[in-house]
């Protein structure tokens, strides 16, 4: 029997997703520097990251994630937070590089679970579908016996239906219908999520890999598990949970676009931004403001690489300092919240 998911193409739906499409182009036609879009796609991957695992449990923050992805070890956390977040950026370099894999089958699936989940699951293992019955919460998944048969339907269904569909509502389908599924004794919601993003990428949908869907996902955790479960209360109509999904692609789009507009208008053309001068920007709006030895410090240079990093910053005023000379502290200055 085919996979054939029920839903319902509301004037809301439809709407949202024309001023998606709309934003994307924005995005991907903008005139973004070379020099920024890797910036733009490690932000992007510490950000996924972060937030796939956390809604999981991690405790790492996402400046942990952001320095574990650069090769340091924290202190804070033990072994399994750190596995989880190393496995992570693991699972999507694997996206990445088959992003144009023009059919996914069973072999693809296990071997990203196997990335993602090696390692740090409480039962079954890694890269094989579960041979004993889980339950999460109230909902009870098909019993093992099933599952490779409605994996196979919901693959067969990716690798051909699903291509009728516009992307945004193809990978919330996936994305449901594979959690729904949970083939998995362990590491389903990231596997999920994983999937989901492999679907924009596949379509050419994230051209730049500069998306980060699974952030608004972890904004608001309750309700993303909700929004999970209305489908199971809807007899499995996937209609508002598309509309959920639809809204957090369009608030990452915005957050993307505001970014990208926000430097196109502050930087001259002739400045050239540093590696670390874009991490220290980063640092800077995670923690409102900084002094110099705490820059030098988190950015492991000495104080006068400090200094020289700082000093185009201040002149053309993506930067401030304020108070005393002795006790100033550097904060960003007049740019919009959401900036990053």
């Amino acid at each position: 029997m085919a996979y054939t998911p029920l839903f319902t193409i509301t004037p809301s739906l439809l709407a949202r997703v024309e001023d998606i499409a709309i934003l994307r182009e924005r995005v991907l036609t903008a005139t973004i520097g070379l020099t920024w879009i890797p910036a733009l796609q490690k932000d992007s991957r510490s950000r996924n990251v972060h937030a796939s695992t956390a809604i999981e449990g991690n405790p790492l923050t996402l400046e942990e994630v952001r320095a574990l992805e650069g090769g340091s070890k924290t202190a804070i956390a033990g072994g399994r937070p750190q596995r989880e977040i190393v496995n992570y950026f693991a699972g999507l370099r694997y996206i990445g590089k088959n992003a144009k894999k023009s059919k996914i089958g069973h072999a693809e699936v296990l071997k990203l679970h196997r990335i993602l989940a090696g390692g740090v699951m409480d039962q079954g293992e890694a890269g094989k579908y579960r041979s004993i019955q889980v339950r999460i919460s109230r909902y009870l998944p098909p019993p093992p016996q099933e599952v490779s048969g409605l994996m196979f339907e919901l693959l067969e269904w990716w690798n051909q239906e699903s291509l009728k569909l516009s992307p945004v509502l193809s990978s919330a389908i996936l994305h449901y219908r594979f959690e729904s599924i949970h083939p998995f004794a362990d590491g389903n919601g990231r596997t999920g999520r994983a999937l989901a993003l492999w679907e924009l990428y596949r379509r050419g949908f994230d051209t730049y890999h500069i998306f980060s869907v699974d952030e608004y996902y972890w904004e608001d955790r309750p309700r993303y598990y909700t929004a999970l479960e209305e489908v199971r209360k809807e007899a499995d109509d996937l209609t508002k949970w598309l509309e959920y999904c639809a809204e957090g692609l369009q608030k990452t789009l915005e957050r993307v676009w505001l970014r990208i507009q926000t430097f196109n208008q502050k930087l001259p053309q002739k400045l050239v931004l540093h590696p670390k001068q874009e991490r220290l920007l980063t640092l800077l709006k995670d923690r409102g403001s900084m002094s110099p030895s705490e820059i030098w410090k988190a950015l492991s240079i000495s104080k006068q690489y400090a200094a020289s990093l700082l000093r185009p910053l201040l002149r053309i005023g993506l930067v401030e300092k304020r108070g005393t000379r002795k006790s100033g502290r550097y904060v960003l200055k007049d740019l919009p919240e959401r900036m990053f």
